[in-house]
């Protein structure tokens, strides 16, 4: 029999007290209930979503090495984006995280100074990577490659006036989401409540009151220690908190759109010097093209909306660099993130520090805000400690700098399982489950009592999702409806035509997994 579902929708089997509750499940929220558990805390983390509601599922799937950071001066934040990013890449999720290589293109508008100043560029980077101990054998290091070979890597490219390209490494995730539900689940292991579509409706320093928002009810759960990691929302939480979030949109687009592009292309936005459009190829095909850096002025949505002028900046800065025409059309989807920014008095978000702080209100409530995806474990460290020291818990050191993620080996194992997977289907499951992927497929052939054929077969034409990994959603991962399925557990959602077509089989997987 599967092991029972630990990451549970509403106030099913919500403890009634607590060391620790965290307030948001997003890569942050999941990080400081994985900590807080390591460390032999007893942890209830909610959200009033999902797993991956908010922030953490609309990045650029990058793992960064602080190299943005390092161009502005930032170089403790350069450095701890080094640092985290090999820890990821080298011990914790190596099976969600992998190389990606990147050209920046010597084009006809980079004068050669700039080239050469790119070229500084990734060497500062590189030597970021020696300092935080990564292998070359993770990430390469960066050369300059002749017109031909960058061509040959980005054939769409414009020829006229190209002189190369200097190529440079960086990590790229899986999937976001699937790095938080990874993180989730592996806290839930470590014996953490995870409770998902359950809202906290007031908090303080040793008390939460929460609603479950399918069904109404409401409890309380008394905690020697309350962490809010709810993102944009921490204000929602905690009165005194405030931020300036920003925008971050992304087109999706097919991945004949760009035809035969195998590497991430840096293209330069004419009249900046250090600041880019990226288009990035993903891991099921499509590309990704981002991004923005837009106040967000107002109430908080629920999901933030992409604007047509952003869709349309984006598209003008990627066509000046290829060949191929960009039009509105071939935007598929698009979707936007508003990044949790503390409000600094600056008057342009982009100057804002990504730098996080930990915050401590009248009531004894522990904020984690700003920061970025990859240095998630570093601020979920830096937040479990203070609740600790405040609350004066007894609690283990944080472990999580060693701590696999479930699923995670070394890469050459994962290799390995891959290459001795009998269909293309089974090593993508290797390639989004690592290990687990054998723990995916028992689970769903005992569950629904159907051939590997049907549970690994595309669930729709041109989607490589299979039956199996949405019922493993449904029993090991807390999905409770289609949004959950199609949106964050999947990505499917990210391209509203594919959604359509996908959601009788998210309906029976729901089905079958009940």
């Amino acid at each position: 029999m599967t092991t029972p579902r630990r990451i549970t929708p509403g106030l099913t089997d919500v403890p009634d007290s607590v060391d620790v509750v965290v307030v948001g499940l997003g890569v942050t929220g999941a990080g400081v209930a994985l900590d807080a558990a390591s460390r032999g805390l007893s942890v209830l983390a909610v959200d009033a979503f999902d797993l991956a509601w908010g922030t953490s599922r609309w990045s650029s799937k990058l793992v960064h090495g602080g190299l943005r950071y390092l161009a502005s001066g930032q170089v403790g934040i350069a450095h701890e984006s080094a640092v985290e990013r090999g820890i990821l890449m080298e011990t914790t999720a190596p099976h969600l995280v992998r190389a990606l290589p990147t050209i920046v293109p010597l084009a006809a508008g980079v004068s050669r100074p700039m080239g050469a100043l790119t070229r500084a560029g990734l060497l500062g980077g590189d030597l970021l990577r020696r300092v935080a101990g990564t292998s070359a054998d993770t990430l390469p290091r960066p050369r300059r490659l002749t017109a031909a070979e960058t061509r040959r890597l980005a054939p769409t490219l414009r020829a006229d006036g190209l002189r190369g390209s200097v190529l440079g490494w960086d990590g790229q995730l899986e999937d976001d989401a699937r790095l938080v539900t990874t993180i989730a689940r592996t806290a839930a292991d470590r014996g953490a409540a995870v409770h998902t579509h359950t809202r906290v409706v007031a908090a303080t320093g040793t008390s939460v009151e929460l609603r479950d928002e399918r069904t109404g009810a409401t409890t309380t759960v008394r905690a020697r220690a309350v962490i809010n990691a709810a993102g944009v929302w921490a204000g929602d939480v905690v009165d005194d908190i405030r931020l300036r979030p920003s925008r971050g949109t992304h087109l999706v687009l097919r991945g004949d759109t760009l035809p035969g592009l195998d590497v991430a292309v840096f293209a330069p936005i004419p009249g900046e010097r250090n600041r880019f459009v990226l288009v990035l190829p993903q891991p099921d095909g499509q590309i990704y093209v981002g991004l923005t850096d837009e106040p967000a002025d107002g109430p908080v949505p629920d999901v933030a909306e992409p604007t047509e002028v952003e869709i349309g900046f984006l598209l003008d800065v990627v066509a000046a660099s290829f060949s191929r025409p960009l039009r509105r059309s071939d935007v598929v989807g698009a979707y936007a993130g508003l990044r949790p920014l503390l409000d600094t008095g600056d008057d342009d978000t982009a100057d804002l520090s990504r730098k996080h702080a930990v915050l401590t209100s009248p009531t004894g409530v522990v904020t984690i805000v700003g920061g970025k995806l990859t240095t998630y474990r570093r601020m979920a460290e830096d937040a479990v400690d203070a609740a600790v020291a405040h609350a004066g818990l007894s609690a283990g050191p944080c472990i999580t700098a060693t701590l696999p993620l479930t699923g995670a080996a070394p890469r050459h194992e994962l290799a390995e399982l891959a290459e001795r997977s009998e269909t293309p289907a089974h090593a993508r499951l290797v390639r989004r489950f690592g290990t687990d992927a054998t723990l995916v497929l028992d689970t769903a052939r005992e569950v629904t009592g159907l051939p590997d054929a049907e549970l690994l077969a595309p669930i729709a034409d041109g989607i490589a999702v299979t039956l199996a990994e949405l019922v493993f959603a449904v029993t090991h991962e807390g999905a409770a409806d289609v949004g959950d399925l199609l949106d964050r557990r999947t990505r499917i959602g990210l391209i509203p035509a594919d959604r359509a077509r996908a959601v009788p089989a998210a309906e029976r997987a729901l089905s079958l997994a009940r």
